[in-house]
Formats: structure tokens, C-alpha cells, sequence
């Protein structure tokens, strides 16, 4: 495999996924690298994301044994393992919070949480100058459902208050993490990886819960994106806590010209709502197209469908249908005109826990991964390399006049990267000046 032009491509990708949420009142740390055996196969992992004929893989650090303290950080492990995928031309989109944050930080209702991550981002940057496509933040609504209303990770919170409050934080941090590390890799660029949600009504009087729900599925984007959200969802976040001067904060510093838009969508991402706003699962009734459609209409940036995966299941060919589904529907999201660049089967190797949303310490193996924990490949995992194959060389020549500005680690040092750097420093700075003259 050409590694350069596999890079100007589309992006096939993978994940191994760093969850670090914790649940019984912060005692239970649920470190999914731990669970899965990562820190003990990471090269093995990363031979595996070569062998498949992937480049780009959804990876980050372990925040909670990385990040020590304010100015404090330990990078043993992280030098391994990116200095390892730097080798092998592997392009990280770098995860560098997935659902949970270091003991001595408390969690996600903390206001110096914003500030700090901020600084550790930028110390990742400028530790790892090669690295160029990042998702700061996870999955930023859903963590603060979970952590803040559910009542199920970190500060368990069950309230719309410690929600709103979890969700300015954890966007403020994003958006700031952005600001940092764009102060030292001019061109970098930044996938959210936000699930994709859709509420149905049951019955008529289930309309309204139904219309707020799919209206707060958006809050998250509306703020990281500086769109003005809706009278209702404005009403909300003033009535749970957030300031007329931290709303005006997200209207005034996104980045939204540097920024894909991440669409997670599994079977799981569509609910059904009762007359009494009870949700529950409804399984897969518009899809991965109608729903994407929904979120680009709203924020017309570029899309890439950044996790999906399924349970192999007892007949064994599960997931190799849904990962056939799936793609026919980026297919169509492309053939509708849409900007979409990538697509991910989330995560390399099996899960564990998943199955309880990580809320239960069970040690439950989830069938999800291209590989088994023992790193033996699945039949989905055949089934995505074959897709890969087949797929790589042809859909560049569908559009070739859309391109991702995209730096594979071999070329990070060569004249025209260092020169597009610069170029895009360029433009920050005159964006700068601008908007501080207005």
C-alpha cells in the first residue's frame, strides 16, 4: 500500500478506545485500555492496524496516568506508543478525553477542568509536533448525559442543572483545547466524533418530550460550532446555570473552518419517547443517512463517520451485515453531494463492559471488535479489509476537487509541510487581528 496516497484518500479507519469513566462515587476507575489488554499489546495492536491496510486510527493517550497535576505529566507510556506509530505511518486522530478525567481533577461539574485541559493539550502539541488530526473531547453530549443526568459515570449527577453544568465544561474544553493546540500546529484539524441521535414519538402526546430531546441532542455542536441554538434550548441552559457571558464564550471562539464533524451512529442511537418522556430503544428506523443529512443541514461542515461496530451474534455474520449497511449508507450520504471523508468500525479489538454501558464491573467480553482480545480476527474484521481493498483507489476519483489538508507523520518535516504550516499561521494571525479590530 501507497501510505502517501492512501493519506490524500479516503479515510479508513479503526479505534482502540481510552473510556476512563468512573462509577460508584469515583472508587471504580473503568480503563478500557486496561480491560482489553492494551497495555500489554499495543505493538501487537498497531501491527494489526497495519496488517489490515489502515492509516488512520483513533488513539490517545490514557489521561488519568498521563496527566499527574497542574504543569505535571508523565509520557513514558505515550512515548512508547506514539513514537511507535510515527514508525509505522500511522495517522492518530488523536482522543485525548474519553469519558472521565484524572482522580486529582474531581470530574466534569469541576470549572478549572476547562483551563486545564486546555493546558495539557497543548503540552501533548507541542510534546508531539507531528500529530496533526485530534478529537479533544469525546463524544461531549453524550458524557454529560451520563455523567450529569443519567446519574451513571463520574458525578453522577441527575439533574438538568449538573448536566448543563457538565456540558459548558466539557465543550469550553474543547473548544479551548482547540485554541491551544492550534497555537502549535497551525493546520491541525479537529473531528469531533459527537453521537447522532434521533428521538421518535410514540403517540401524539409524546410530540413535545420528543421535540425538546431532539432539540437538546444538538447542544452540544450548537455551542463547540458558535450557533445560536433555539429559544427552548436558550431558555434551558439560562434556567440550569450557564451565564449569559459563557454563552456569548461559544458564540465568539469556535472553529468551526478547522473542524469535521464526527457522526457516531450504532443501533442503539435511535429511541423511542412515551407521553411521560420515558426513552427507550427503538433500534435502527431512520439510519445513518437520514440522521447524518440532519446534522449536516444544520452545520455544513465536512462529515466523517467516526465509530459503529456490532455484536458478531449467535449466527456469526451480524456484523459483517452491519458494517454492509453501514457503509451503503456513507455511500449514499457521498452520493447525495454530502462532504463526507471517512468512516470507522470502533475499535480494533473486542470491548469489555460495553454491554452495560460501562456502568458494571463485570468483566464481560463484547463480541465488537475486527479482532477477538486474543487478537485473532474476527469475520468482520475480513470483511473491512476487504471493503478497504476494494474501495481505497476508487473513491478518491469520485471528488477529486475535495481533499483533506492531511500531513502523514513521514512527511511531517518535508518543504511543503513546513511550508503549509506556515501558510496556515499566516491565517490564523490575520484571523486574529481581524476580530480583535472589529
Amino acid at each position: 500500500m501507497n501510505q502517501s496516497i492512501a493519506g490524500r484518500g479516503f479515510m479508513f479507519a479503526t479505534g482502540i478506545e481510552n473510556s476512563i469513566p468512573t462509577i460508584k462515587n469515583g472508587t471504580v476507575r473503568m480503563d478500557e485500555y486496561e480491560k482489553c489488554g492494551h497495555y500489554t499489546h499495543w505493538k501487537k495492536d498497531f501491527q494489526l492496524v497495519t496488517e489490515m491496510g489502515i492509516s488512520f486510527l483513533r488513539y490517545g493517550p490514557p489521561l488519568h496516568r498521563t496527566f499527574l497535576g497542574k504543569g505535571k505529566y508523565d509520557w513514558s507510556f505515550v512515548d512508547e506508543t506514539f513514537n511507535e506509530l510515527y514508525r509505522l505511518n500511522i495517522m492518530p486522530i488523536v482522543d485525548l478525553c474519553h469519558f472521565g478525567v484524572p482522580d486529582w481533577m474531581g470530574n466534569f461539574q469541576n470549572p478549572e477542568f476547562p483551563a486545564l485541559f486546555a493546558e495539557y493539550a497543548r503540552a501533548f502539541a507541542e510534546r508531539y509536533p507531528w500529530v496533526q488530526l485530534y478529537t479533544p473531547v469525546n463524544e461531549m453530549y453524550i458524557c454529560a448525559v451520563f455523567s450529569g443526568l443519567n446519574g451513571w459515570w463520574n458525578e453522577q449527577g441527575t439533574t438538568d442543572k449538573t448536566f448543563v453544568t457538565a456540558l459548558k465544561h466539557l465543550v469550553k474544553a474543547n473548544v479551548l483545547a482547540m485554541h491551544a493546540i492550534l497555537e502549535v500546529r497551525a493546520d491541525a484539524l479537529f473531528i469531533q466524533s459527537e453521537s447522532s441521535e434521533y428521538f421518535h414519538a410514540e403517540n401524539p402526546k409524546a410530540i413535545g418530550p420528543a421535540e425538546s430531546m431532539n432539540a437538546r441532542r444538538f447542544l452540544s455542536l450548537d455551542l463547540n460550532y458558535g450557533r445560536r441554538v433555539d429559544s427552548e434550548m436558550y431558555e434551558y441552559l439560562m434556567d440550569n446555570g450557564m451565564t449569559r457571558d459563557e454563552y456569548h464564550f461559544f458564540l465568539d471562539n469556535h472553529l468551526k473552518h478547522h473542524c469535521i464533524m464526527g457522526n457516531d451512529y450504532y443501533i442503539t442511537n435511535e429511541h423511542r419517547v412515551s407521553n411521560e418522556g420515558i426513552v427507550r430503544e427503538a433500534g435502527e428506523i431512520f439510519g445513518y443517512h437520514v440522521i447524518t443529512s440532519q446534522y449536516y443541514d444544520r452545520y455544513q461542515i465536512p462529515v466523517m463517520h467516526t465509530e459503529t461496530n456490532l455484536n458478531q451474534g449467535v449466527r456469526g455474520d451480524e456484523a459483517v451485515n452491519w458494517l454492509w449497511k453501514e457503509w451503503a449508507n456513507v455511500l449514499r450520504v457521498r452520493n447525495d453531494g454530502l462532504p463526507i471523508v471517512g468512516f470507522t468500525w470502533y475499535s480494533l479489538t473486542d470491548q469489555v463492559d460495553w454491554d452495560s454501558a460501562l456502568c458494571e464491573n463485570n468483566g464481560t467480553v463484547n463480541p465488537l471488535g475486527l479482532f477477538d482480545l486474543d487478537r485473532n480476527i474476527r469475520p468482520v474484521g475480513m470483511a473491512y479489509k476487504k471493503l478497504i481493498d476494494q474501495w481505497r483507489d476508487v473513491l478518491p476519483t469520485q471528488s477529486v476537487c475535495l481533499t483533506v489538508p492531511i500531513v502523514l507523520p513521514s512527511e511531517h518535516n518535508e518543504d511543503w509541510a513546513r511550508k503549509r504550516r506556515s501558510v496556515a499561521k499566516e491565517q490564523i494571525n490575520a484571523s486574529t487581528d481581524s476580530s480583535s479590530n472589529k
